[in-house]
């Protein structure tokens, strides 16, 4: 009798193990149990949290600041079970996703689809899509003391080129208690003339020793002849 009421037990607890084994195989499961943590550019520290939504997988990111009150979360979904390296490692899918939050400031602020590597040849459908965020209007850091936000640069428009005005010479006035200084002048030399001796008319002793005597005796006959002409 006994034996029989054992294997009754062990029949009973076997049914009951395998149909809570169906149970949950039937309800859907989180991907796991510990969230993703990572910082932003701006040390925002953040956290990814999984869960199921329908035939959905979602997808929140929550984000505190420095300041308590730059809290802000965004949440995505999608289809992740349709590309097949997702169902061998859905954490490393996820881990790709926070790979391209960290390097934003704000990690709500990014693309609307990530597409880790691992899924990046499959459709939108199967990558994490930006569904909704809070605060709606991201809220901006406050500027730090003696930081000023910058302007932006006006471009400069040229100036319309001047007319340079003709200017009068001005006299120059001497110097006190000196008078106009007259120019220096240097004086020419004068030409110097050379001034030929008169001829002497000739004598009528002279024309008449030239007329009468011979070329040799003409000196003499012109003084004898002058000398009788006195």
């Amino acid at each position: 009798m006994r034996p029989a009421i054992s294997l009754l037990l062990l029949a009973a607890s076997l049914s009951a193990a395998l149909a809570q084994a169906s149970d949950n195989d039937s309800k859907p499961r989180a991907n796991w149990d510990e969230p993703i943590r990572f910082n932003t550019k701006s040390k925002d520290a953040c956290t990814m949290a999984v869960s199921p939504a329908g035939d959905l997988t979602r997808l929140r990111v929550s984000c505190k600041g420095q300041d308590p009150a730059l809290s802000y979360y965004c949440d995505f979904q999608g289809r992740p079970n349709l590309c097949r390296p997702y169902t061998n490692n859905p954490r490393h899918y996820f881990t790709q996703v926070m790979w391209e939050m960290r390097k934003l400031s704000h990690a709500c602020q990014g693309p609307k689809i990530f597409r880790p590597h691992m899924c990046k040849k499959f459709p939108d459908e199967a990558q994490m899509t930006f569904l909704t965020s809070w605060p709606k209007s991201a809220t901006l850091k406050p500027v730090k003391p003696g930081q000023e936000t910058r302007k932006p640069a006006v471009p400069s428009q040229p100036k319309p080129a001047t007319t340079a005005k003709p200017v009068r010479p001005q006299p120059v006035r001497p110097a006190p208690g000196k008078g106009p200084q007259a120019k220096k002048t240097t004086p020419k030399p004068a030409k110097t003339t050379t001034v030929r001796p008169s001829e002497v008319p000739e004598s009528d002793a002279s024309r008449l020793a030239n007329e009468y005597c011979w070329k040799s005796l003409q000196g003499i006959c012109s003084y004898v002849i002058g000398w009788f002409q006195k």
